[in-house]
């Protein structure tokens, strides 16, 4: 089953053609990354801000009708897209917090050597497991902000193509096929913020439980390819999170590489501190090494989460600006 295409083709085919260019480009970023480091989530950050702008563009090329729901509409996802980015944003300052402990621990071993500093090895244990208790905090309040303020938000697929069939074709090409881009943009931004959701703050399961469910369900429709597309980055990122927390992914936690890195660097720290050295003679790493490494684990995880950051305050002022643009835009033409 087919749907017809909107009356205006060109600029909203571009549009749909640009979605699928650029999710097929991450889908192929993702394996040149370290499973979702903050190199990665930086450029799912880059295009959703990307989409977000090239949104606001459409809307100017259309020459929308003046006082009617697309602007509504508009209104409410880029709304959702705002509460989404508080919520990870959050999640961000939290884990700026943690690299600020585990840094102040690394430091505190500065010059060590492991046999003359049973004192000092004591009391760098006792840091690194007040620290792994911090963690565990960490997560747990992030998995209540997905189970509150996340699942407010709709972050699932539940709108796919093969509903919209069900419907006239004239809904889904409402406002010069407006509302169509709205609905697939819907689908986009969902599964974009559920990776940096994974990555920056918790990895819950419900939400990749839908994903999954969206992409069994395949129609040759208007923008097929942006389907096709938004399948495979969502099978890829899925099959990942498998791997790493199980099949369920509910052991997860928070999924950022560097999150991830410098707990295993913690706990190897705290293994070698606890042995007295004698993982040293197996592994051929004495503490030094392992007290440099942790240093480099924290350093790139305040780096990526300083980058995460600036990146998601210019996205904060491009969606007001966007909204600014479009109520102006509104208002400066005479309704019909």
């Amino acid at each position: 089953m087919f749907m017809d295409p909107p009356c205006n083709l060109a600029p909203v085919s571009g549009f749909y053609s640009m979605l699928s260019r650029e999710l097929d480009d991450l889908d192929q970023s993702f394996l040149s990354h370290n499973f979702i480091s903050v190199q990665f989530l930086s450029k799912v950050l880059s295009s959703l801000q990307s989409f977000h702008s090239q949104l606001t563009t459409l809307v100017q090329e259309l020459h929308l009708p003046v006082g009617e729901k697309w602007l509504d509409e508009y209104m409410d996802e880029s709304s959702r897209l705002w509460e989404a980015c508080l919520v990870l944003k959050s999640g961000v300052l939290a884990m700026e917090n943690h690299h600020s402990s585990g840094a102040n621990i690394a430091s505190s071993l500065d010059g060590y050597r492991h046999h003359s500093n049973a004192q000092v090895s004591r009391q760098v244990i006792r840091a690194i497991v007040g620290c792994q208790r911090e963690v565990m905090v960490l997560e747990e309040e992030n998995k209540r902000l997905m189970e509150t303020r996340v699942e407010a938000l709709s972050l699932k697929f539940e709108g796919n193509f093969n509903t919209v069939l069900m419907i006239e074709s004239s809904w889904f090409n409402a406002f010069n096929g407006f509302r169509g881009v709205l609905h697939a943009m819907r689908n986009v931004n969902s599964l974009l913020l559920l990776i940096l959701l994974a990555g920056l703050v918790y990895c819950w399961p419900p939400f990749w439980q839908g994903a999954a469910a969206f992409r069994e369900e395949r129609q040759m429709t208007f923008g097929s390819a942006l389907m096709d597309s938004i399948a495979r980055l969502q099978r890829r990122v899925k099959n990942g999170m498998d791997q790493i927390g199980g099949q369920s992914a509910s052991s997860a936690g928070i999924m950022l590489y560097e999150f991830r890195q410098a707990r295993i660097a913690m706990e190897e720290l705290k293994a070698e501190l606890e042995s007295g050295g004698a993982v040293e003679c197996e592994s051929g790493m004495d503490i030094q090494d392992k007290v440099d490494s942790l240093k480099s684990c924290f350093g790139l995880l305040r780096c990526g989460v300083e980058t995460i950051i600036g990146q998601l305050d210019d996205f904060f002022d491009e969606i007001v600006e966007g909204r600014k643009k479009l109520l102006g835009m509104c208002s400066r033409q005479p309704r019909t």
